[in-house]
């Protein structure tokens, strides 16, 4: 004796809807990445490298081929130095 079909269409909505939003979250982290995929396994130096490109693009994927920063880029530096010697 085989199951009959309305016990399944519940099954087949619900899996439906976990689709499309699993889709979606993925599609929303890919747009706010720039269209790239998300980064694993960040370290410290490329979380360096992700605040030094956000400082230099205002994104945090992007990057640049400039060689010559941006006006202000010399006093937007997140390290704080201190200042003994002028």
């Amino acid at each position: 004796m085989g199951v009959p079909f309305e016990a399944l269409l519940p099954y087949a909505i619900i899996t439906g809807f976990f689709a499309v939003s699993a889709v979606s979250v993925g599609k929303l982290r890919e747009m706010q990445n720039g269209g790239k995929r998300a980064r694993r396994g960040v370290d410290q130096w490329d979380k360096q490298m992700m605040e030094r490109d956000r400082r230099l693009t205002g994104f945090m994927r992007g990057q640049t081929d400039k060689p010559i920063a941006p006006e202000g880029f010399e006093l937007n530096n997140p390290w704080r130095c201190e200042q003994r010697f002028f």
